[in-house]
């Protein structure tokens, strides 16, 4: 598989609209959620399915606890 496949395969574009329409399909979103968690995210197919799902590395709690060393400093 050539590097253009490769990211192709794992990687949303969303000025192309073949990527768009496979990846609105794929992860049952509309082309604007699409577009604003790739904003929000980045571009890798994984990262974006994990940010539309609200799927996270932390608990609620780490959140908050981290918001309110931030504001501390």
């Amino acid at each position: 598989m050539t590097t253009s496949a490769q990211q192709q395969t794992d990687r949303i574009n969303v000025r192309d609209s073949e990527s768009l329409a496979r990846w609105t399909s794929e992860l049952d979103t509309t082309e604007e959620q699409l577009k604003d968690a790739v904003a929000q995210v980045g571009d890798k197919a994984a990262d974006v399915e994990m940010h539309l799902k609200g799927t996270r590395s932390t608990t609620n709690k780490d959140r908050i606890e981290q918001a309110g060393a931030d504001r501390a400093e």
